[in-house]
């Protein structure tokens, strides 16, 4: 029986010489690849309210707008700047090979809503600690993280969990 490990391919020197993509597109592109992940995705959250999923840019999006769906409930996308039309909110951050900007809608999320966030890969933890700045910012409270992929050698897990958050991963990949 396959793992959703067994799914992802490794690309290598991608998006830089020395990086180790871990490329989740052939996982997604299996129906039976991407059934495991959102089922296991979603199996430490089972029996929690949950109001809005929140997705990061970009393979978060297609992860979280299954996930939403699942639970029925609404889906909300954290965006590269400049992305998102309408009055938004931003953090900046760095992640494992460069510094970025993200935004979330400033009415997305009500104070209260207990929200799920979801995306492809924890590597720094930049992205995800962005998001949930921008989510506390609007007053949401994260009930959890969830990711397909966690990158131990790059200390995200860490970063999140010192921050109080549950970090859920289906699999972890040596090096960078």
């Amino acid at each position: 029986m396959k793992t959703v490990k067994d799914y992802i391919r490794t690309i290598v020197d991608f998006p830089h010489e020395g990086i180790m993509f871990r490329d989740v597109t052939t996982l997604f592109a299996d129906p039976r690849g991407m059934r495991l992940a959102i089922d296991q995705m979603l199996d430490p959250f089972v029996g929690k309210q949950i109001d809005k999923v929140v997705g990061l840019e970009a393979r978060g999006f297609i992860l979280g707008g299954a996930i939403a769906h699942q639970l029925s409930v609404g889906f909300v996308p954290v965006r590269k700047k400049g992305k998102l039309p309408g009055k938004v909110i931003s953090e900046a951050y760095t992640l494992e090979y460069g510094e970025a900007v993200v935004e979330i809608h400033d009415d997305a999320i009500k104070a209260g809503e207990k929200i799920l966030i979801v995306d492809d890969l924890l590597a720094t933890g930049g992205t995800a600690k962005a998001g949930i700045k921008l989510i506390e910012r609007l007053g949401g409270e994260i009930v959890g993280t969830t990711f397909i992929v966690d990158l131990p050698e790059l200390g995200g897990r860490k970063v999140l969990e010192d921050l109080g958050y549950s970090v859920h991963a289906l699999c972890n990949f040596e090096g960078t």
